[in-house]
């Protein structure tokens, strides 16, 4: 067990790490924040060792300075854990560190669920850089898919709709395409005068690729100004955030019961009026008494209450959590 049943909760996206350490009565002992969990770039022992570090200054936060970190049970909410053999891989070496016999990896959308609902029973869809689906029940019971990219039949996220924005502004440029409005905006977005000049800085690396993801907000801004490419591809992401909710409510047995649908990552939460209005219309069709929320608050939140539903805690522990992160 861990020094007076504390818990770890790990919430680690593509981008940053939120560890939490909790007490049994969900009292925030210690926090810390780093980089981005990437072992598809790094490899496994590498980004543990880089998520270990980030553990360590958490614990010490909590006040376990000179103690090795030891906890009643780790809930940790990793992005890259897209599949059952790498939440496998990554639970043995998270078991490896010894900070706990009880571990529990999740995909990272979990957090996100769980962030969003009262009790383990729902569906929540992410789009920030990628899109992903996840659902829950209180059996245990999930639905989830492999999210991996196109391979596996993934469209969307702010990755992809920047890509998509720049094929049909390119296209349009140079006669390929129908005319829109993104065949300017999106190169202006970046002081440069055509989509060529903008092709031509991204292939050199005058405008580093991992810009891309500032088109998004270009597109919906072009679609709010009724241009009809841009506003096609905010409907297809509409079309896809509904594919993904109803086909996970479908698998647990939920579309006909008022089941909570959590909408996530920075896309969802902007709160795009366009994108928002016809995702609950679809779902209004396919689900209709499904029950859209939008979760802002930060995912580790999630991590914990699972971390807290993993050894039983009170109702008031989770209460606890919730008001410390203001949720």
């Amino acid at each position: 067990m861990g020094l007076n049943g504390t818990l770890l909760a790990i919430d680690a996206g593509n981008s940053k790490t939120d560890v939490t350490v909790l007490g049994p009565g969900g009292t925030v002992l210690g926090e810390a924040r780093g980089g981005g969990f990437q072992p598809p770039v790094v490899g496994v022992e590498t980004a543990v060792d880089a998520l270990a570090e980030i553990v360590g200054r958490a614990w010490e936060a909590a006040g376990g300075a000179g103690l090795d970190p030891r906890f009643a049970h780790v809930a940790a909410c990793l992005a890259n854990a897209d599949l059952p053999v790498e939440e496998a891989e990554l639970t043995a070496a998270l078991l490896a560190r010894g900070w706990s016999r009880s571990v529990r990896v999740h995909n990272d959308t979990f957090a996100l669920l769980r962030a969003g609902i009262d009790e383990p029973r729902g569906v929540a869809v992410v789009c920030g850089a990628g899109i992903n689906c996840v659902g829950m029940l209180p059996d245990g019971r999930t639905a989830r898919f492999p999210a991996i990219g196109k391979i596996s039949g993934d469209w969307g996220g702010g990755g992809g709709l920047a890509d998509e924005a720049l094929w049909f502004a390119a296209r349009a440029e140079d006669g390929r395409g129908e005319p829109t409005a993104l065949a300017r905006a999106l190169p202006g977005h970046f002081g440069l005068p055509t989509m060529y000049a903008l092709i031509e800085a991204l292939h050199l690396g005058r405008v580093p690729l991992v810009r891309k993801h500032e088109l998004t907000p270009v597109l919906f801004r072009t679609a709010a100004e009724g241009d009809p490419v841009a506003e096609a591809l905010v409907d297809r992401l509409a079309d896809e955030v509904v594919a993904l909710a109803s086909v996970a409510l479908g698998r647990l047995e939920l579309l006909d019961e008022a089941a909570p649908v959590v909408l996530g990552g920075s896309v969802l939460a902007a709160r795009h009026p366009r994108l928002d209005g016809r995702i609950a219309e679809l779902l209004a069709v396919k689900a209709p008494k499904a029950v859209i929320g939008v979760v802002t608050a930060p995912p580790v939140l999630g991590a914990g209450l699972l971390a807290l539903d993993a050894v039983g805690a009170p109702g008031t522990a989770a209460a606890r959590l919730r008001e410390h992160y203001g949720a």
